[in-house]
């Protein structure tokens, strides 16, 4: 009954199933693995941020350059501020989500930070966001709260940040800002504005100067439960059910083709769509039927030139009856 698995449909569709469930099952795997990495990585980044909370700063050159680790890590710089290259960074706010007391108080309100450039002993310099403030930057009131930076050497201590990029919430890569704005904080972005060498990291001061409010430092970029996290967990289900599905369908057709040589041996036609016997693996009887269909034809056409024949011997003696009545009729009439 299953002799149809050994034809060449069916190797090719147990090759497929074969080949394509484990593939599914490894995807669907690996995906999995990734979102778990993602996980595992979120929660040892929220214990370093705790930890960094309470740990003793570090000199800013022993953290660097900025990875997942040092990222979150309080620092240390001494130098002097630059005045002369103070800049706005415009539309950021502070929110729940970036943590912090402060972040719950603004509740979200549109602001700016308040970026200045420390000069270090080392020659590049270290961009510092001492705060930030609740307006607009491009209001010359709101630009005007902005305190002046303590003069001389000063030593700052602060959350190491790596530089932004254009995926970074709040950045505004495109450009077209006035002067004295920024739009991501980077080296990159820092590099036509300053005379100087500046450092690929920043630090957000963990006491900010009044009215300023501290900036809380953001998770490292890939180590927070953000979308492309839970895209991975999609694309784990996705893989999953598309084994699912392989298996179905070749259940289904096996199922079919088994029913289908059933009945082949019991002799039973099968059905078409339309619920009538299917002609498909029936004997050819073509042939038998237009000779039978013929020769019926052919006696239908035999019986009716027969009867046709009866009719008209039928009207010729009525005819010549009447004839012979016509003629009768006058001889009795003279007679008469």
């Amino acid at each position: 009954m299953y002799r149809f698995l050994l034809t060449p449909r069916w190797w090719g569709i147990n090759v497929f199933a074969v080949l394509a469930i484990p593939f599914c099952i490894f995807m669907g795997s690996w995906q999995l693995s990734r979102f778990e990495d993602r996980v595992d990585t979120h929660h040892q980044q929220e214990d370093r941020s705790a930890d960094a909370k309470v740990a003793a700063a570090r000199p800013l050159d022993s953290l660097l350059p900025v990875d997942t680790v040092s990222s979150g890590r309080q620092a240390t710089a001494r130098g002097h501020y630059d005045t002369r290259h103070q800049l706005l960074v415009p539309d950021r706010t502070l929110n729940a989500e970036q943590g912090g007391e402060q972040g719950g108080k603004s509740g979200g309100k549109p602001g700016f930070y308040v970026l200045t450039l420390l000069r270090t002993d080392h020659g590049k310099a270290l961009p510092v966001v001492r705060g930030w403030l609740p307006g607009d930057a491009d209001t010359k009131a709101d630009a005007a709260k902005v305190p002046a930076p303590p003069k001389g050497e000063v030593t700052v201590t602060g959350a190491l940040q790596a530089s932004e990029n254009q995926g970074t919430n709040g950045v505004q890569a495109e450009g077209g800002l006035p002067r004295g704005q920024l739009g991501m904080i980077s080296a990159a972005s820092l590099v036509n504005i300053v005379p100087y060498p500046v450092h690929d990291a920043w630090i957000t001061l963990t006491d900010a100067q009044a009215p300023l409010r501290a900036v809380p430092p953001a998770a490292a970029e890939g180590s927070g439960l953000d979308l492309k996290a839970f895209q991975n967990l999609g694309y784990t289900g996705e893989w999953f059910v598309f084994a699912g599905f392989v298996v179905f369908m070749w259940f289904r057709l096996f199922r079919r083709e088994a029913e289908a040589a059933k009945d082949a041996a019991l002799g039973l036609e099968p059905l078409d769509s339309l619920g009538a016997p299917s002609t498909l693996g029936a004997p050819n009887t073509l042939g038998t039927v237009d000779a039978a269909e013929t020769a019926e034809t052919v006696a239908e056409g035999d019986a009716v030139e027969g009867d046709a024949a009866v009719r008209d011997a039928a009207v010729r003696d009525a005819a010549e009856g009447d004839v012979a009545g016509a003629e009768a009729r006058p001889e009795a009439t003279s007679r008469g």
